[in-house]
């Protein structure tokens, strides 16, 4: 028998109480990037912090300071810090989650209100934020409460940091993440952050690689204002076509990228990493579905993953300043900003793929002879990550999953990115385990997202069987 029976006996007896409390924070639409919003993001981070006094917990709020949001100066939202437990002889395990959302309207093909947790037939939890990232933040409140309702012991000290920001690229965080190392951090022996996903519907998995994320504009500017096509079409160079041109010359039709020099930092292909994509949770006809059109680029499911997790690519995300509305007008527009963005991977050199790519597109500029003038620059940009599966951080989180769901998780890379994951790693020195909760067809930043009842309350006993193996792993 599993010595954390009567854990698990109790997570089971409380379940309905998790959902109304799951309930309860959906119905607050902490939507950080709305300035109307704003208290509410505030009454999100309040929430926290009272329920986890409740239980015993030591916190702080900390504030990150101020931001300009649509002609308004506003306080971002409180960075929640906590303390549980304080026993030297304990190890220490952080863990990291936000508290904000991404906007939601019934309008925007919702089935239901977005703020009203709905559990439809298929024993699902539809609500913004569901998945992301309100159910596993709760889910550490659930698991800590738990412990206590049925006389155990904390096995770890527990320390917390849960942002309001992290929807509006977490402004702010990285700041009190150095500041607060050596002073509320200080003593952490490992980090867990739950805010990705399975890599199917039915096998749990850990995450041990993330892609990083260099967002580039590319500026044509023309005329020194919008011009009539009936009357200057085909008398002046035009920005668009400039831009279209460039724009082109970056992907192909199958997602290669084609810039010189791009993959030349990418790490090779080890025997052991191509093993490590045998027998995982991962079909064609299911990304299919969620798709709702068969168009993958590859054949086969393998390099499909590949491509996803370990191998760069370049997306085309859009043109300001070009007319965008329904209709028709005949405008050429005088100055257009394209928009596009390369995922790095290891081994990749963000600088140098910011310079080969700024250089590559004034190269291309030049052989078009126009006569308008065009800047490249990379805007912002975050770091890849990558982790071994084999520190025992990693260890104790597979065990978890294998006591609570009676199989091996899955091994995997992701190809989005968490930035704040190489924060957290650089800033305390210590290894980070992404832990996640919700499924692949969760649908987080998309209409209907949900969490299945399944993973959230199966996820609260993993929490509590990963921070039981960790208490026992040889860090």
């Amino acid at each position: 028998m599993d010595s954390l029976s009567k854990y698990y006996e109790t997570v089971e007896q409380d379940k309905q109480h998790y959902i109304d409390r799951l309930s309860e924070i959906v119905a607050i639409p902490s939507v950080s990037c709305s300035a109307d919003h704003r208290p509410d993001v505030v009454r999100m981070g309040h929430w926290l912090k009272d329920q986890w006094e409740a239980l015993g917990a030591e916190t702080k709020l900390v504030n990150p300071g101020t931001q300009e949001l649509e002609g308004k100066t506003l306080d971002l939202p409180p960075v929640v810090l906590g303390k549980y437990g304080n026993d030297p002889a304990k190890k220490t395990l952080l863990v990291y989650g936000h508290y904000d959302v991404q906007p939601a309207l019934k309008e925007d093909g919702w089935s239901t209100d977005p703020f009203k947790l709905v559990i439809n037939d298929k024993e699902q939890m539809v609500g913004r934020g569901s998945t992301d990232d309100k159910g596993p933040v709760l889910g550490w409140l659930c698991s800590a409460e738990a412990y206590k309702k049925a006389g155990l012991e904390y096995p770890v000290n527990l320390k917390f940091c849960f942002e309001g920001m992290e929807e509006s690229g977490s402004e702010g965080l990285e700041e009190v993440i150095r500041d607060e190392a050596d002073k509320w951090f200080k003593g952490t022996d490992v980090v867990c952050i739950s805010d990705n996903y399975w890599l199917g519907k039915e096998k749990p998995c850990l995450t041990y690689g993330l892609r990083g994320v260099s967002y580039f504009y590319i500026t044509v500017q023309g005329p020194g204002a919008d011009l009539h096509s009936g009357v200057f079409g085909g008398t002046v160079h035009e920005p668009m076509t400039d831009l279209v041109n460039l724009m082109s010359k970056l992907v192909d039709v199958k997602g290669k990228i084609l810039i010189p020099g791009i993959y030349d930092g990418v790490a090779p292909v080890t025997d052991e990493e191509h093993q490590a994509y045998e027998g995982l949770e991962f079909k064609h006809s299911d990304m299919e579905d969620d798709l709702k059109h068969k168009v993958i680029v590859h054949d086969e499911e393998k390099k499909t993953l590949m491509h996803r997790w370990r191998m760069p690519s370049l997306s085309l995300h859009g043109i300001e300043g070009a007319f965008y509305n329904p209709g028709a007008k005949t405008v050429i527009p005088a100055r257009v900003i394209g928009k596009f963005s390369i995922r790095t991977v290891p081994n990749m050199d963000r600088a140098e793929v910011a310079r080969i790519t700024c250089k590559y597109l004034n190269e291309e500029f030049a052989k078009l002879g126009s006569k308008n003038k065009m800047t490249a620059e990379m805007a912002h940009d975050g770091p890849w990550w990558y982790s071994s599966p084999k520190h025992p951080n990693f260890v104790a989180g597979a065990k978890a999953m294998e006591r609570v769901f009676g199989v091996q998780p899955d091994l995997t890379r992701e190809g989005g990115s968490i930035p704040i994951t190489i924060s957290f790693q650089e800033a305390l020195n210590c290894n980070v385990l992404l832990l996640p909760m919700g499924s692949a067809d969760d649908g987080a930043h998309s209409i209907n997202e949900k969490l299945n009842i399944r993973n959230f309350i199966e996820g609260i006993k993993v929490f509590g069987a990963y921070v039981d193996e960790l208490s026992k792993a040889d860090l």
